[in-house]
Parts: structure tokens; C-alpha cells; sequence
């Protein structure tokens, strides 16, 4: 009789727990987390600034000298490129 009760209980509880329906896997009872974030710098469209432009009109006389006319709107970069002129070419007749 003790026997027929135990098997009774065991059966009971086989069916209990195949009514059950399972979990799905992405609902299971973990616990929800933060979503992620990420942070991305703004990308500067900008690069290195580009140097001044100075522009340069170069003359070459009868006698084979050369002179030169500069402009533009960074005087220090106006004096570079003369010197620079200065020591390739000679000194410009004036």
C-alpha cells in the first residue's frame, strides 16, 4: 500500500512538472541589462589648416637677373618665400 502511495506521489509530480511550459530561452529571469552605449567623437572635417598662399610673379630681365613680385595676405610667409628666392636666384636687380 506505502508502495502504491509513493508511486501515486512520484506520477503527481511527473505531471505537474511536464504541464509546466518551458521558458523560452530569451525570456528567462536573468536580470535585464543596461543597454549599451557608445560614444563616438566627432570626427573633425577639418585637417591641418593649409599654409598661406603667396604668390609670385617672376621676371627675368635681358641680362639674365631675375626679380619677383609677391603678394598675399600672411606677411611672415611673404618674407620666407623671399629669402628663399634671395638665396636660389641672387638678389633681385632694383
Amino acid at each position: 500500500m506505502k508502495q502504491k502511495f509513493w508511486i501515486c506521489v512520484v506520477l503527481t509530480i511527473f505531471a505537474i512538472a511536464c504541464e509546466k511550459q518551458p521558458v523560452p530561452p530569451g525570456e528567462k529571469s536573468a536580470p535585464p541589462q543596461a543597454p549599451k552605449v557608445v560614444v563616438e567623437k566627432e570626427k573633425s572635417e577639418r585637417g591641418h589648416p593649409l599654409p598661406p598662399e603667396v604668390k609670385i610673379k617672376l621676371k627675368k630681365d635681358g641680362k639674365d637677373q631675375y626679380s619677383w613680385e609677391l603678394s598675399g595676405s600672411d606677411a611672415d610667409q611673404i618674407l620666407k618665400v623671399n629669402e628663399k628666392l634671395r638665396k636660389q636666384l641672387g638678389e633681385p636687380s632694383k
